[in-house]
Parts: structure tokens; C-alpha cells; sequence
């Protein structure tokens, strides 16, 4: 039986809903402003949507965000994969001490890591610039990825991947033929993961990349408040997460379906 809640309990749940949302809605809202104002509408236009791609300097920030946070996630899921494939194997000891260092860099301030990886380029005389942005990238979305793919590779039936060896596979062959395929949606999940951490990070951005904008370090060096085109690309996101949320609960509703 479910129990209902007291109306004080509905109250506090209604503001807490209006505060994380109110602000989204407003600034969907004002995306389609015909004015370039946060507070005052008039008319209804797109052309802050088409300003997205005519806004030379938004528009190469989007590009280098999706680049870096691109090719950062893909190998930040590539490394903490194997990492996991490769410390589930190993003694408890070792297990315990290489899951606390990883997460150093997790619970570490951000300023920190920025400050100690571009003293690290200094003192090898290395020029900041998109390929040390992307390493950085990568130190700090590998460990939040490969938190995500570990449990479920510890989770695995080991009997399976003998079987696999016992029926003549090789082992890059049981990799990817029985391993991996058991390990696909967690491995989509710690690709997310490391996505949105390197999508939005900025101070550690700003310090590796040698002046290379990407999307966070655009919009902190705006210096007359949010553009309305901003506003316009926060919606398209908030757009694509809303359809990728909507996805994953049809797909949920349709498996229990399945399995009943």
C-alpha cells in the first residue's frame, strides 16, 4: 500500500521542483527572444539559433568542446576498460590500492589538478595547446569512467570466458565476442560519464589549452553577460538529454514487458 504524502511534504517537493526548473524554462524561453535581452521579451524568432552557426567564435568553441570531449571520452572508455578488465584478474591488495589512487584525481579540487598538469608542462617545457588539453581531458575522465565499468566487470561469470577459451577462442577473440558484448551498457555509461565531465570542465581547460577556447572558456570570457545565442545552444542540449532520457525509460518499460 502506498502511502500518501502529507501536504507539507507535496509543498516542499513543488518548490524544490520550481527552483531547479524555473530557470531552465526561463531561459528556453528567452532563447526564442526576439530582443537580445534575459529580462525583457518581445516577439518570438530563431535567429538565436542561427546566430549558433554565424558566431564565428561560438561556433569554433562548440567545435573544440565536441572535439576534445570526443576524442577524450573515447579513450578514457578505451583505457578504464582495460584497466578494469585488467585489475579485476588481480590480487585484493593490489585491487584496494589502485581503486583509492584512482580516486585521487575524483575527489581532488579541480584548481588543484589544473595547477599540478600545466606545472608538469612547464617543468618538460611542453607548449599548452589542444593536444595537452585533450591529455588533460583525459586524466580527468578516465577516472570517473572507469568507476562506472569496474563493478560490472567484477560482476562477470569467469566460468564464461573459460568456456569461451575451452571452445577454441583466442583471447582477443573472447574479448570480443563474449567479454565486451556483456559489457556494452556499462561501458555507453562510462562514455557518458566521461563526456559530461569533459564537456563541461573549465579550469582545468583554461590552464592546458594555451589559449584554445572550447565552450566553458567562452562563455567565462564573455564580459557583457550571457549571449541569447547561449541560451539558444543550452536549449538544443537540454533537447538532445531530454530525448536520450525519454529513450532509455521506453526502452526500460518495453524490457520489463519482455520479461514478464
Amino acid at each position: 500500500m502506498i502511502k500518501k504524502l502529507h501536504p507539507v511534504s507535496w509543498v516542499f517537493i513543488g518548490l524544490v521542483l520550481a527552483f531547479l526548473y524555473i530557470p531552465l524554462i526561463t531561459m528556453v524561453v528567452f532563447s526564442f527572444n526576439e530582443l537580445a535581452s534575459q529580462t525583457v521579451y518581445q516577439g518570438f524568432s530563431f535567429k538565436w539559433y542561427a546566430d549558433i552557426f554565424t558566431n564565428r567564435n561560438l561556433s569554433n568553441a562548440i567545435f573544440v568542446s565536441l572535439f576534445v570531449s570526443i576524442v577524450s571520452t573515447v579513450v578514457s572508455t578505451i583505457l578504464a576498460t582495460l584497466a578494469a578488465l585488467a585489475l579485476s584478474k588481480q590480487r585484493k591488495i593490489f585491487r584496494e590500492i589502485v581503486l583509492n589512487v584512482n580516486n585521487i584525481p575524483i575527489i581532488s579540487p579541480d584548481v588543484l589538478t589544473a595547477v599540478a598538469f600545466l606545472l608538469f608542462l612547464i617543468s618538460i617545457s611542453i607548449v599548452p595547446g589542444m593536444a595537452t588539453m585533450i591529455i588533460a581531458h583525459i586524466s580527468i575522465s578516465a577516472p570517473y569512467a572507469f568507476v562506472t565499468i569496474y563493478p560490472k566487470v567484477r560482476a562477470l561469470d569467469p566460468n564464461i570466458q573459460e568456456a569461451a577459451y575451452d571452445l577454441g577462442a583466442t583471447p582477443v577473440k573472447a574479448l570480443f565476442k563474449v567479454i565486451l558484448p556483456q559489457l556494452s551498457g556499462v561501458i555507453l555509461a562510462g562514455a557518458a560519464m566521461a563526456f559530461t565531465i569533459s564537456f563541461d570542465d573549465y579550469i582545468i581547460s583554461v590552464l592546458s589549452s594555451g589559449g584554445i577556447q572550447n565552450i566553458s572558456v567562452y562563455l567565462y570570457s564573455l564580459t557583457r553577460g550571457i549571449e541569447p545565442s547561449v541560451n539558444a545552444l543550452s536549449t538544443i542540449i537540454m533537447l538532445v538529454i531530454g530525448i536520450k532520457v525519454v529513450y532509455d525509460l521506453v526502452k526500460s518499460k518495453n524490457e520489463k514487458r519482455e520479461e514478464e
